[in-house]
């Protein structure tokens, strides 16, 4: 890269917090000397499921009031604190579908709309499961489903399509895992 301005913050303002998020702006010096700000939600990463039963993927149903959309996802939950993304993963998949998995890896972990959000995302593969008791969220109100992976990513990119799902199914994909 050969932007070799710094972008320094002169001031960091949070405007609101919800609990599940914080939102704010920073009024960033840009390269020309002039000042914006740029706004963001920060929100605490969160891991994604791929989990292969055979020839089948793991999935969830489940109504997004954001977008009044009932959608076909991967399993996922929020990293809590001092947990790894695997560790997280692998709660939430017993949380949601009560499977507990034999072995999870990370596929990779990334920052996700990096123009608005403080998120990381890590996608993590598991398989081999033994069926515990789920323990849902106040909050969740999920359909446990199997998808056979010949199918999953045209599933997945049905709309309402969800772009940690696709993005779970193609990291799995790339690296021969389905």
């Amino acid at each position: 890269m050969s932007d070799t301005h710094d972008w320094p913050v002169l001031e960091s303002v949070t405007e609101y917090e919800t609990g599940w998020y914080t939102g704010g702006y920073d009024l960033v010096e840009q390269p020309d000397g002039s000042t914006k700000r740029y706004y963001w939600a920060e929100l605490p990463p969160a891991a994604v499921v791929v989990a292969k039963s055979g020839d089948e993927l793991v999935m969830v149903e489940q109504y997004r009031p954001a977008i009044g959309e009932h959608c076909l996802e991967l399993p996922a939950g929020i990293v809590e604190d001092g947990e790894s993304f695997t560790t997280a993963g692998a709660r939430e998949l017993r949380e949601e579908t009560g499977l507990d998995p034999g072995g999870v890896s990370l596929l990779e972990s990334f920052w996700t709309a990096t123009g608005v959000l403080r998120h990381e995302r890590g996608i993590v593969f598991a398989e081999g499961f033994e069926p515990v008791e789920p323990s849902y969220d106040d909050n969740e109100f999920l359909t446990v489903t199997t998808v056979p992976i010949a199918e999953a990513l045209e599933r997945a990119r049905e709309p309402p399509a969800n772009d940690a799902t696709i993005e779970g199914i193609l990291l799995a994909e790339s690296e021969g895992l389905l």
